[in-house]
């Protein structure tokens, strides 16, 4: 009994990758940050994560700056007589040590199983993890062992339909709103939470993305933009992101090979392989067409429906060819 006992202090004392402490800061709405999901072991994850970033943001943002309040204090000792100064000095040690916290990067639990947050501080996380993409997909080498996915999400928000429909509004401005425009397509998953429907949330953001600017339309093949929604128990993450389709769904393990199978020209080996794939993505597939097309043809002006009618009949002819002569092939992660 005294045995157990002891090892179940040991485990409380030093805690494990799995293991919630008191307190923990937790992912909610309102944070930005980059979702990285692992394979079966979050801790490493979390290191990797930490080496990675660090090292493309200082290559990219320049060194990190913090306790700059530091060297103010001392200068600021002689004037501990007068009242007004030692208030102010005592704000600036409060601002210093609140600067030190902050950090630029920093763990959160994200309520997933080998998903974890990484939250970040006066950083572009699309920005940021496009440039670790690109450099990846570059230059060939693999530089992450237990990161399978990086996505970047500069918004969150509470994962009710209302809530989110309010959020992308203002949101897709950037990218959607006229005079920008762009062809997309929504990517939507979602762990820990059943009370949301699927195609009933594509189906809504894309008609925001319809009403912003009719000329946006859907592209499923290799599209300028991705909306990629996750939802993770009551939190919404949602971002914008260019080149997924290019980098392989934004995995750090596949735009690697994916450059190395072009260049050996192993296609013939990995296609037999993909076929299950393939076929269950089809169904998602043909569903998201239907989902986004459909609302995008709402959002248009009536005005412009009739010439618009006779090109896309134009365009359903064409991809109908295309579904019988191109398979889209789509990597797990």
């Amino acid at each position: 009994m005294s045995g157990d006992a002891g090892q179940k202090r040991s485990r409380a004392q030093y805690g494990g990758p799995n293991k919630r402490q008191k307190g923990s800061r937790q992912l909610e709405a309102g944070m930005q940050g980059i979702l990285i999901t692992c394979n079966m072991n979050e801790r490493k994850c979390v290191g990797e994560a930490y080496s990675l970033l660090n090292a493309y943001a200082e290559e990219l943002f320049g060194p990190e700056k913090f306790a700059e309040q530091d060297s103010q204090g001392s200068e600021k000792e002689e004037e501990d007589d007068d009242v007004e100064a030692a208030l102010k000095k005592e704000v600036d040690q409060i601002r210093s040590t609140t600067e030190k916290n902050c950090r630029r990067f920093q763990s959160i639990e994200s309520g997933a199983n080998n998903v974890i947050f990484i939250r970040t501080h006066k950083i572009e996380p699309e920005k940021l993890v496009h440039y670790i993409l690109k450099d990846l997909y570059t230059t060939k080498k693999q530089k992450s062992r237990v990161i399978l996915r990086m996505l970047p999400f500069s918004g969150t928000c509470k994962a009710f339909l209302e809530d989110m429909k309010k959020h992308a509004e203002t949101f897709f401005q950037p990218w959607f709103k006229a005079p920008n425009k762009g062809t997309f397509q929504i990517v939507y998953k979602a762990r820990n939470n059943g009370h949301l429907d699927r195609e009933e949330v594509i189906k809504e953001l894309a008609g925001i993305v319809g009403s912003l600017n009719p000329e946006n339309k859907v592209d499923l093949t290799n599209p300028q933009y991705t909306v990629v929604v996750e939802i993770i128990k009551s939190v919404c993450c949602m971002t914008v992101v260019e080149d997924y389709v290019r980098f392989r769904k934004y995995n750090l393990q596949e735009v690697v090979k994916e450059t190395k199978k072009e260049t050996a020209q192993d296609q013939p080996k990995t296609q037999p392989a993909k076929n299950l794939t393939e076929t269950q993505q089809t169904v998602e597939t043909d569903t998201d067409r239907k989902c986004q097309e459909e609302i995008i043809t709402e959002a248009k002006p009536e005005a412009g429906m009739q010439a618009e009618r006779a090109t896309e009949t134009n365009e359903s002819a064409s991809k109908q060819l295309e579904d019988h002569t191109d398979t889209k092939q789509e990597d797990p992660e």
